[in-house]
This record gives C-alpha cells, sequence and structure tokens, in this order.
C-alpha cells in the first residue's frame, strides 16, 4: 500500500513538471519509468513490449500532465494510460498476426499461363509472395486495389507513416528482386 508520503512526493513532482520545471520531469521519470515498465510487462508478458509501452505512454503523460486536476491522483492517472498503450500494443499487434494469417492462407498458385510465359506479371507475383505480410498487405491495397495511403492505413490499423514506410521498404525489395532476376 502506497503511503501518504509517496503520494505527497509524487503531487509535488508532477506540479512541478507541470510548471515547465525539467528537475520536475526528470525526476518524475526517474522514479515513475521503472514502476509502469514493470506494470507493462505484467500486462503485456514481453519485456520489449513493455518498454515501447511504456515510452509511448511516457510522451503522452507528458503532453497532458497539464490536463491533470489532481496532482495526488497522479499515481492512477499515469497506470491508466500505460494501461491502455498496453492493449493498444497488444490489439496491434494481434491484428498484425490476423493479417499475416489471411495473407499467409491466399493462394499462391501460379496459372499455367504463367508458368509457361515467364512474363514480367509472373515475376512480379513471385516477388510480391516473397513479401513480408504487413509489406505485402500494404503493396495490394495501394497498388492493386488503388486505395489512398490514408484508407490504406485504416484498412491495415496502422498510422500512415507507417505505410508510407512499408511501401517503401516493399518498392525496394521489388526492386532489387526484379531487377536481379533480369541479370
Amino acid at each position: 500500500m502506497r503511503r501518504a508520503a509517496d503520494y505527497a512526493l509524487d503531487a509535488f513532482l508532477a506540479a512541478q513538471a507541470r510548471s515547465g520545471s525539467r528537475d520536475g520531469m526528470k525526476a518524475l521519470a526517474v522514479r515513475w519509468y521503472p514502476l509502469l515498465t514493470a506494470h507493462a510487462w505484467r500486462l503485456t508478458g514481453d519485456r520489449d513490449l513493455a518498454e515501447d509501452a511504456v515510452q509511448e505512454a511516457w510522451v503522452e503523460i507528458m503532453r497532458a500532465l497539464t490536463a491533470l486536476r489532481d496532482d495526488h491522483a497522479f499515481a492512477a492517472w499515469a497506470y491508466r494510460i500505460t494501461t491502455r498503450r498496453c492493449a493498444r500494443i497488444i490489439r496491434q499487434r494481434q491484428s498484425e498476426r490476423r493479417l499475416a494469417r489471411a495473407v499467409e492462407a491466399e493462394p499462391r498458385e501460379m496459372s499455367a499461363e504463367d508458368t509457361h510465359d515467364e512474363g514480367d506479371g509472373a515475376r512480379v507475383k513471385r516477388a510480391m509472395a516473397d513479401l513480408p505480410p504487413d509489406q505485402r498487405a500494404a503493396v495490394a491495397l495501394f497498388h492493386l486495389q488503388g486505395l489512398s495511403v490514408a484508407e490504406t492505413a485504416i484498412a491495415l490499423d496502422v498510422p500512415a507513416g507507417t505505410v508510407k514506410t512499408r511501401l517503401m521498404h516493399a518498392r525496394r525489395k521489388l526492386r532489387d528482386s526484379l531487377e536481379g532476376g533480369m541479370k
């Protein structure tokens, strides 16, 4: 059980950090980062995921600190933000796994025409089949289905920047694969 002194110290540090004190922010981070990481680890069961969640949560905590009305409630508030970040990361991982399973379940058979005629279409299909599932899905939605980056982001439940990164890496791999096959 937390002691009254812990609540008082957290309230003081939160007030100090909210006023813009770098020392207050640093002291709050030093005090709370390990506690929030332990909490996130209990929720995710993975050290790396926990650290990612806490880093994201800490950014949100620092940005939203001015909205905290009761400095004594800092502990519960910080834990709640961390819990939500963990839940978001877990949902995202589950979504990625479902997407990977769905993409893997897609038929990869080549038609008889493709096997006899080693045309560009067959080579592109083969190169796309070699992409990681997340990149393959982004390329398919953007280039084959004609969705915009924003629509692709919504479809894949990832930020638009992630879609752009996946497309960039996929294009590079496709280019390398296709140029390598021409030599």
